[in-house]
């Protein structure tokens, strides 16, 4: 039976996603083959696209790391697993549990390795997370970057506790979980955005205070005065263009979660690290026990995470040329509706 996959024949942009048929692929003795039902973008996906990551990709590769869908079969001797089966596959299929290696991090999806933007994807069975019972597809394929992102910069490495003060950066997807998880663990979260209404709809989902860094671009001195001294945590998605404001907005002994590079311009000087004793740490995504965690404390949270807009699986470049404008609040998605 033929299926329908997309491939990037090129690297040049959007324009080079291919849509294309192959052969329903047949799972082997610990593999698991799903269904996919829904898929979701991270800005890693433009980078790919356009050949601006940075890192040795597959030729020919299969895009996107983050989907969700249902098991239709599997291998001999899988036990994880069984038909009708609601999942989701991780970003790195070795990191599995632990601290981080270069062997567990190697083959990240949709990059390194094809990824999930195919109609049917095969899975080590090692591979996969239960989606969390009250979220659909389109939601749960928002999940294995950016929310795992943000769960580990908040929960594993951040200290979340109650009366925390934490700074989230914006309205893209890492930032809205690293706001939604740092609020329900009592934390104090602060966020930017250069939009008013931005802001409005980000105090809904419990940030305390907000700042439009447009209207003041030395937004870090305005978040240390207002906080008596500085945030516990920022989250840093910015990058070499963002950095030095974190910077200032970091209290002395404070910690700041660097994760994105949407803006390489500026740069940061390293003796605000020295000064303040800041703890500077990049964010990896995160592993399948990370992944599970967080899971659970969706599930008994209630959590829905934040989907801006959903295109069908036929206009998967309509949806990566709606992101790339960077107007989104949330995650974009793709169904296969």
């Amino acid at each position: 039976m033929k299926t329908r996959y997309y491939h990037l024949p090129r690297l040049t942009g959007v324009d080079a996603l291919r849509l294309d048929e192959r052969e329903v692929p047949a799972p082997g003795p610990r593999e698991v083959l799903v269904r996919m039902r829904a898929w979701s973008l991270n800005y890693r996906d433009l980078m790919i696209a356009s050949n601006a990551y940075g890192r040795a990709l597959k030729p020919d590769v299969v895009p996107l790391s983050d989907g969700a869908g249902e098991v239709v079969d599997a291998g001999s001797e899988v036990t994880r697993w069984r038909e009708g089966d609601r999942v989701a596959g991780i970003f790195m299929p070795g990191w599995l549990s632990g601290p981080p290696t270069a062997r567990k991090t190697a083959g990240a999806l949709g990059g390194p390795t094809d990824g999930v933007l195919a109609e049917y994807v095969l899975f080590d069975q090692e591979a996969l997370v239960a989606a969390p019972a009250q979220l659909d597809f389109a939601e749960t394929a928002t999940l294995p970057c950016a929310a795992v992102t943000a769960w580990h910069a908040v929960a594993v490495t951040g200290g979340l506790a109650p009366g925390q003060t934490v700074l989230t950066l914006g309205s893209g997807g890492v930032s809205l979980f690293a706001l939604q998880f740092a609020a329900l663990g009592g934390a104090k979260v602060l966020a930017t955005s250069s939009d008013d209404a931005k802001l409005e709809r980000l105090r809904s989902l419990g940030a305390t205070d907000g700042l439009n860094y447009a209207r003041t671009p030395d937004w870090g001195r305005v978040v240390a005065e207002a906080t008596g001294g500085g945030v516990d945590h920022v989250v840093e998605v910015g990058g070499a263009g963002t950095l030095p404001q974190s910077l200032e907005a970091v209290r002395v002994g404070g910690r700041i979660s660097l994760i994105g590079v949407l803006s390489r311009d500026g740069g940061a000087d390293p003796s605000s690290v020295l000064r303040k004793g800041v703890t500077l740490q990049g964010m990896f995504v995160g592993s399948r026990e990370m992944f599970e965690q967080m899971n659970r404390a969706i599930e008994h949270h209630r959590l829905r995470p934040v989907v801006d807009r959903a295109f069908p699986f036929a206009e998967a470049p309509a949806a990566y040329r709606y992101f790339a404008g960077r107007g989104h609040f949330g995650k974009v998605v793709i169904t296969d509706g």
